[in-house]
């Protein structure tokens, strides 16, 4: 009893309000969400090994309208780079690779392989490319060479070591390069050496022929409305993607992977969870990313045709957060919003917006740069960032996104009746950028 009455204390203490009270607002926001911008998937957030929030929405397949439910599968996109960083590591600790390896060792006759080490891989530090979509959504089926002779005819962006680029090619190598180490399929090995230990018993990695239990299917927007996903060729769209999970897993994940030497060494988790560049990427992980609300986080985000999801960490806080969606739902701004509801911010609940006519005389005095956010107007309309962002009027100063329910921008005047700042509110969250430079 003493023990329960300290865990509340502290919980009271670190977000100034009970564990009912955190875990009744995390509900409502997720419950907007759901109403309001037709949000499917599942979502579980904890602190320590109380979970505040753990509830699915939404459906797991439209045709049918099979509800989504707490252990329905998802595919996660690009938060699967973590399970190969890992395996990576893991090799590592055994001897039997080296993170100073160059992908020439493995692949010979790769355009400058020998400039390329798996470490610049991991840290998306190699020059390689950023994608090969082109074929794995292609029908054909390609083995292995095939796509290996593919991709040694993508030059490199720079010179491995001297930039960063995120690339999917990275780390589809590094998933064959676990395959040629372990000797076991890149499935094999997770499910022996990560999922198992992790007590992963709901995820995997996708193909295209097994019939997966609870899984999901995949919807993404296109001219608005939602539509199949098209044809994956999960064979060669491994590495960088690929694998499946449940909420509850990813739970688990998090448990074994920041809290035990289950999975990693303490040395090894040290040097995953290092930044090694300006864009703070660690191994299949960002570290404390802008998004990070002045906590420290590690975290990385998917989003592949339907599958967006986002996995948080907040360490010191001990806070977790996990956001599985498979109608392109906006996972990444849910979960910061429902961060910024953990850390006791104010956070506006999702509401409907309705498009006003207003004057477009007044767009002028909104163009212009607010702390590096720039508002630009062509042929009338209003753009966010760039032309392809139209900003939508709903008040005579007040503004959504075009293609982001959960973002909004409000225009304030000062004293003097000029615009002088941009009150923008991300998934519910406010922030104030000053005008610095006009029209």
């Amino acid at each position: 009893m003493k023990l329960r009455l300290t865990l509340i204390a502290l919980l009271v203490f670190t977000f100034g309000y009970s564990q009912k009270e955190l875990a009744g607002k995390l509900e409502k926001y997720m419950d907007a969400q759901f109403v309001i911008n037709n949000f499917s998937g599942t979502v579980l957030i904890s602190k320590n090994d109380s979970v505040m929030l753990e509830k699915a929405y939404g459906f797991a397949d439209y045709e049918w309208n099979v509800k989504n439910r707490i252990d329905s599968k998802f595919s996660l996109a690009s938060v699967s780079k973590q399970f190969t960083a890992v395996a990576i590591l893991q090799l590592t600790e055994k001897k039997l690779l080296s993170l100073d390896d160059p992908l020439s060792k493995y692949f010979s006759d790769f355009p400058k392989g020998e400039k390329i080490t798996l470490k610049m891989m991991l840290t998306h530090n190699s020059g390689l490319q950023m994608d090969f979509d082109e074929l794995y959504l292609s029908k054909t089926n390609l083995d292995k060479d095939s796509v290996y002779n593919y991709l040694t005819k993508k030059p490199l962006l720079f010179e491995p070591g001297t930039s960063t680029a995120y690339s999917n090619i990275g780390y589809y190598f590094l998933g064959r390069i676990i395959e040629k180490v372990s000797g076991k399929s890149y499935a094999e090995y997770l499910k022996e050496n990560v999922f198992d230990k992790a007590k992963m018993y709901n995820s995997g990695v996708s193909t295209n022929d097994a019939i997966v239990d609870k899984m999901t299917q995949l919807y993404y927007l296109k001219n608005n409305k939602l539509v199949k996903n098209p044809y994956i060729n999960w064979s060669c769209n491994l590495g960088h993607d690929g694998i499946y999970a449940t909420a509850e897993d990813l739970y688990l994940w998090n448990k074994a992977l920041f809290d035990s030497e289950t999975i990693l060494s303490e040395e090894s988790k040290k040097e995953m969870f290092t930044s090694y560049n300006e864009q703070n990427f660690g191994f299949g992980v960002v570290i404390n990313p802008f998004y990070n609300q002045g906590h420290q986080l590690i975290a990385h985000d998917g989003g592949f045709y339907g599958a967006m999801t986002s996995f948080n960490k907040y360490t010191q806080d001990k806070v977790f957060i996990t956001v599985l969606s498979n109608n392109q739902s906006k996972s990444y701004y849910i979960a910061y919003g429902l961060a910024g509801i953990c850390f006791g911010k104010e956070v506006e609940l999702p509401y409907k917006h309705i498009e006003s006519v207003i004057d477009t005389k007044v767009f002028d005095e909104y163009v212009g740069d607010y702390d590096g956010i720039k508002i630009l107007k062509k042929d009338n309309k209003l753009y966010y960032l760039d032309y392809n962002i139209e900003l939508l009027a709903e008040s005579q100063t007040k503004f959504f996104r075009s293609d982001n329910n959960n973002m909004t921008l409000e225009f304030i005047k000062n004293k003097k009746g000029k615009i002088t700042q941009l009150e923008i509110k991300k998934a519910g969250i406010k922030e104030v950028k000053n005008k610095t430079k006009g029209v």
